[in-house]
């Protein structure tokens, strides 16, 4: 295979809300950290360890400006791109460099409705359930009471196929 690739894909919780910066032009970028958990048992001890991996992740122009409307802290949230890392001279003129994955597709994976107003969506769904079970529960009553009147009735016979 003489070909290369770089790929990313993660699946993680937002350590921070979406950090924009606007350029002349209209451009944007956005911003965010996305953390990863590996969870393994320590074989010698016993001892349930977890790993926290930190990623830099970048969206630009209209994906930072959905990801900035719709995404926030603690938010899960699937990430596809690739890895590019930057230099930069820092004030005390050394040079910096950073890793950072750059997003070309992402799935929002935490329900809004959970994390706001999830109470009140769990209290009205009992009720939608129980007003279902009463008109599950009176629908084959309903019924029944009709198949045991269909015999009674003269005309019962006609309706039969054989």
């Amino acid at each position: 295979m003489s070909g290369t690739l770089n790929k990313v894909m993660l699946i993680g919780h937002l350590g921070d809300d979406v950090k924009m910066n606007y350029f002349e032009g209209g451009n944007c970028i956005g911003r965010f950290p996305l953390a990863t958990n590996e969870t393994y048992t320590n074989r010698q001890t016993g001892e349930r360890v977890s790993n926290t991996e930190w990623h830099t992740v970048v969206v630009r122009n209209k994906a930072a400006e959905v990801c900035e409307k719709y995404l926030s802290k603690g938010d899960k949230v699937y990430i596809e791109g690739r890895l590019k890392t930057r230099q930069w001279q820092g004030e005390d003129g050394n040079m910096r460099y950073t890793t950072e994955v750059q997003a070309t597709d992402f799935t929002f994976l935490s329900n809004k409705g959970e994390s706001a107003g999830g109470a009140q969506q769990n209290t009205s769904s009992p009720s939608q359930n129980q007003s279902s079970n009463n008109q599950n529960t009176e629908s084959p009553q309903q019924h029944h009471q009709a198949s045991e009147q269909s015999p009674l009735s003269p005309d019962a016979d006609d309706d039969l196929p054989f």
